[in-house]
């Protein structure tokens, strides 16, 4: 339980020092993904709000993989787990 509120933590400090913005509609900022940190993290269902900012973060997800400090969290099999039962689909950048 320790082990897992630290990767929590440390991945919600990474989403803060890796904040992204680029010029479309949307803005990028991992941080908005902090609502799934409990779904990618553990084995426990996305609530209704992880869903709809991974769908808002969607044209995102591709910078979010070539950051390595991001790309450990948002490439895992947990975190495709969670796009997937958000009906979003995996980026293939």
């Amino acid at each position: 339980m320790k082990a897992a509120h630290i990767a929590l933590c440390t991945l919600f400090v990474l989403l803060l020092a890796a904040e992204v913005q680029v010029s479309m509609a949307v803005t990028c900022s991992p941080v908005q993904l902090s609502p799934c940190v409990s779904a990618i993290t553990s084995s426990s269902a996305p609530s209704n709000l992880c869903c709809s900012k991974i769908k808002e973060q969607k044209p995102c997800l591709c910078q979010y993989l070539k950051n390595p400090n991001l790309k450990k969290f948002v490439n895992t099999p947990n975190a495709r787990k969670v796009a997937s039962t958000c009906g979003t689909p995996f980026p293939k950048c």
